[in-house]
């Protein structure tokens, strides 16, 4: 057998191969290979800012799924809720003021973790809560509570916002007179195929469907233009299930999630059926807030406002049905948003009145939440983004 000489030049080689894979697989604080969803990562948490919080929040979470904060942008009232760019360079923000709303474009350093502000849109509509970048990265969609209206704000190569391109306001009430005088549009959620945004308008107990254009910046009603929830149920936040197949809404209001089917060559929702998100028997006053299905698609998760606990529900994979897991209380006051971590291990809870941001371990056989103990203080927290990789 002829032996290989070994060179200086391959001795190289061979070290910065070895170096490489070491580090690939150097082990996380459970003694796991630390892999591209186990290294630490970036959340970018958006406030309140009439409380004293300086605006947004940037943290790098560990392994261990504790948060260290790198950095704070101020210059923007109440970002409210945020969206990255598919390749995680730019960071989009609400500012949801009750007069003329904006969105703002930002460039993310994940060197320095800082964002660097690039230019900022009228969100054509007042009280602009929620947002959504395309899977292309080149539109924004935002949803505007106070007008009851939908927004779609171009994106240029450099991650700028151009002028709007489609604005639709939307019409009618519902049932609960306090609350449902008019439409609120409260999310807008863009689906796998890239080609339909749902809007969840509270205000008229209705999952509106729009035909998105990416490359022209424009929404068309879908041939089934809504899909209807519950009388009074007051849809809030929506989310897809990773197989594209099933989605499901967080109703506000009446304190449920819904599930749906999804027809992902037509846009449709044809509805499977209405689950609790408190305990039976609880009577307090609580309202729901954010809903997420774990990377797996395994689990879904709600949180609940007053109750103050998240809610967690197994997915049949064949029926979209959901079965009962457990409540898990966030360890502090009106858990407005939360978020699961790119890898799936770590959910973290906003709570907005105590601010705090919680970090739970999830079990991943059962999707049971265990407290890590970290906790990590923010003034006012309502959304927390993980940034994406990028690499």
């Amino acid at each position: 057998m002829r032996t290989a000489e070994v060179t200086p030049a391959l001795t190289a080689v061979l070290l910065l191969a070895l170096s490489s894979a070491t580090a690939a697989a150097a082990p996380d604080e459970d003694g796991e290979p630390m892999t591209a969803t186990t290294r630490p990562c970036l959340a970018i948490v958006g406030t309140y800012t009439d409380g004293g919080s300086k605006g947004i929040y940037i943290f790098e979470m560990d392994t261990a799924g504790a948060l260290s904060l790198r950095s704070t942008v101020g210059g923007i009232v109440n970002p409210s809720f945020l969206a990255a760019g598919p390749w995680g360079h730019c960071v989009y923000a609400v500012q949801e003021t009750g007069d003329t709303g904006a969105v703002f474009a930002y460039e993310l350093d994940r060197r320095t973790a800082s964002l660097r502000l690039i230019n900022q849109q009228p969100s054509h509509g007042t009280s602009p809560c929620h947002l959504a970048v395309d899977r292309t990265g080149r539109v924004v969609v935002v949803a505007n509570y106070g007008s009851g209206s939908v927004c779609a704000l171009p994106i240029g190569d450099d991650g700028a916002l151009g002028p709007a391109t489609a604005v639709i306001r939307h019409e009618g009430s519902s049932v609960n007179p306090q609350r449902q005088e008019g439409p609120h549009a409260h999310s807008v959620t863009i689906d796998p195929d890239n080609r339909f945004v749902i809007a969840a308008d509270l205000g008229l107990d209705k999952l509106m469907v729009y035909e998105l254009d990416a490359d022209a910046g424009t929404l068309v009603a879908n041939d089934v233009p809504y899909a209807q929830v519950a009388p009074g149920a007051g849809p809030r936040h929506f989310a897809f299930h990773p197989s594209g197949r099933l989605g499901y809404v967080v109703d506000e209001l009446n304190n449920t999630v819904t599930g749906f089917t999804y027809d992902q060559s037509r846009g449709v929702l044809s509805e499977i059926e209405t689950v609790p998100t408190l305990p039976r028997g609880w009577d307090g006053t609580s309202y729901c807030a954010d809903i997420h299905v774990s990377p797996s698609g395994e689990f879904l998760y709600a949180s609940n406002r007053g109750h103050d606990s998240i809610v967690v529900y197994r997915i049949d994979q064949d029926t979209g049905r959901l079965s009962y897991v457990e409540h898990e209380l966030t360890g502090g006051k009106t858990p407005r948003n939360f978020a699961i971590d790119p890898s799936g291990r770590f959910l973290l809870a906003a709570n907005q009145q105590t601010d705090t941001i919680v970090t739970f371990r999830i079990e991943p056989a059962t999707g049971e939440l265990e407290p890590t103990g970290h906790v990590a203080s923010v003034p006012a927290p309502v959304c927390v983004l993980f940034a994406p990789d990028g690499r």
